[in-house]
């Protein structure tokens, strides 16, 4: 087991523990609109990115939807926004005193708790998981343009703001938001492995399986995916605010609902291509999930699938001695060629991601932002 994370350096190598005397643990709190009963990327990282914090005895306060009085997201009833968290998140965050704050999302209590910092002078980092200017635009009509100045104020006061990847680290800097860190993401590599079992439901339905897992909405742009002229079985796993739309529009497709743990990892085994038609995704967690069960990937050549899979299928680092997915401007095209794949290679590279290395990049621009003053006036 990991010793638990101390103060390093500068102003905090002063710090003892009043019973024992030795330099106080770090004391982190992850204030997150997202959480539980949501099934996403997002609640799916910081869940397994507390559990890594935690298993090195760092200290931690979650400040979630869960502990406020919430009501439905118009629009979109499985997410639950906390009414007038403002009050209520500076007490939990007064109680706990934390020596950084880190804010996972841009709502109400990502909103207080930006706040509280700032009244409080406690540094906090932010992350960019959702391209919320694209989806809102999606949702409203509204071009996406009009997003950016919210998203530049929220995370202008960040000591960092942490990424998923490269290109969403250009991308953010040419919309005047620069002070990013990295920050990639993992599997649960006891669950996600090619050995195991295989989902009934799915098993005996005409090849090639053609697979699909994430939220059922108008941002993930599915139809792409259930347009494609291939042949074989479509199955798309997920719940959404467009489910029961895609089921009417698309009765030859195989609708299973959301799924998690084994059950999920049954499905990915279950398949011969795993299809992610997103073009919004900051990343695609569930992409390396798909790899890490020998499924290989067919995905639209835009950041978040091509800093996994690479322009030629081969790793972002065109590592890989085979391909081990296949990006395309035509979603068929690609899915084509992923069939090809060898799936033990696409198992080998994903089992490359983990929690523990991206729970190493998230403590790295922790420990960075708790040591470092910002470079100039934070934004109101």
């Amino acid at each position: 087991m990991n010793a638990p994370v101390r103060f390093p350096f500068g102003s905090k190598a002063g710090h003892k523990d009043v019973q024992s005397g030795e330099p106080a643990r770090m004391k982190i709190a992850i204030v997150t609109d997202a959480w539980y009963p949501q099934v996403n990327g997002v609640v799916r990282t910081l869940s397994a990115t507390i559990a890594e914090l935690d298993r090195r005895g760092i200290e931690v306060e979650l400040i979630t939807p869960e502990r406020f009085f919430t009501v439905p997201m118009p629009g979109y009833s499985q997410i639950r926004l906390a009414m007038a968290p403002w009050f209520s998140t500076r007490r939990m965050l007064d109680g706990f005193a934390p020596d950084i704050v880190h804010i996972a999302t841009e709502g109400p209590i990502g909103w207080s708790a930006r706040g509280w910092c700032r009244a409080r002078k406690v540094p906090f980092t932010s992350a960019f998981h959702t391209r919320f200017p694209e989806y809102a635009s999606v949702r409203t009509g509204i071009k996406p343009e009009r997003f950016w100045p919210i998203m530049r104020r929220f995370h202008g006061g960040a000591r960092a703001v942490m990424v998923a990847t490269p290109s969403l680290a250009a991308e953010l800097a040419g919309q005047g938001i620069a002070h990013t860190h990295r920050w990639s993401r993992g599997i649960d590599r006891w669950l996600f492995k090619p050995d195991g079992a295989t989902l009934p439901e799915i098993a005996d339905l005409p090849r090639p399986i053609l697979l699909n897992v994430g939220r059922v909405a108008p941002e993930k742009n599915i139809e792409a995916f259930l347009e494609a002229r291939v042949p074989g079985s479509k199955v798309v796993v997920g719940d959404g605010p467009a489910l029961a739309e895609m089921k009417k529009r698309y009765p030859d497709a195989h609708f299973l609902g959301a799924m998690s743990g084994e059950q999920l990892a049954s499905a990915y085994r279950s398949a011969d291509c795993f299809v992610f038609p997103s073009l919004t995704d900051t990343f695609g967690l569930v992409v390396i999930e798909a790899l890490a069960c020998g499924l290989p990937v067919a995905a639209f050549p835009v950041a978040g699938p091509i800093d996994i899979l690479g322009a030629e299928g081969r790793g972002a680092d065109n590592d890989c001695a085979v391909p081990v997915g296949a990006v395309n401007e035509d979603l068929a095209v690609a899915i084509q060629s992923a069939l090809l794949v060898d799936a033990e290679a696409a198992a080998e590279f994903g089992a490359r991601f983990s929690w523990e290395r991206a729970t190493d990049q998230f403590l790295s621009a922790i420990l960075a932002a708790v040591e470092t003053a910002p470079a100039e006036p934070e934004p109101a």
